[in-house]
């Protein structure tokens, strides 16, 4: 039961993400979620954080759990579960703050990026799109897919 709750509530994250980040970050507080759209040297940007809003929403799940391990407690874990997999795919893969990933033939993990690509396109409060992070739209699968097989096929052919 417990590890179904921690599931559900990290599917239910994704949603929470995109509408977070479509209606709040690039709404009202652009001002912070700005700093992810500029380019800059510097390690941690005011994004960072909205990470630590949701670390400490998880913690509260985690402290008003009960003595047992009730639904709380599988609610933090996979708000937890969530955060981890967004540092790991959006920080390090995609923005490659962590030097970790090289490039990849996965064609998911390649549309994640153009989407990602594409929604940073426009450096502005307006005009973007994807805003999810594990969810991608089926026309980013597709050129990702034909990427790869373009990249494959001049791979085999004989170049003079």
């Amino acid at each position: 039961m417990g590890i179904g709750i921690m599931m559900t509530t990290f599917v239910a994250m994704e949603g929470v993400a995109w509408a977070m980040h479509k209606y709040v970050l690039h709404g009202f507080l652009w001002f912070l979620h700005k700093s992810h759209h500029t380019r800059h040297n510097h390690i941690f940007e005011w994004n960072d954080l909205f990470f630590a809003y949701y670390g400490a929403l998880a913690m509260l799940f985690f402290y008003f759990s009960s003595n047992a391990i009730d639904y709380k407690f599988w609610i933090g874990a996979g708000i937890t579960l969530y955060g981890v997999a967004y540092f790991v795919i959006h920080d390090v893969f995609i923005h490659r703050r962590i030097k970790f990933f090289g490039k990849t033939s996965n064609v998911y993990l390649r549309a994640l990026n153009m989407a990602h690509k594409v929604h940073h396109k426009s450096g502005h409060k307006y005009g973007s799109e994807a805003f999810g992070m594990l969810w991608v739209n089926r026309k980013y699968f597709k050129a990702a897919f034909h990427t790869l097989k373009k990249q494959q096929a001049n791979r085999g052919a004989i170049h003079y």
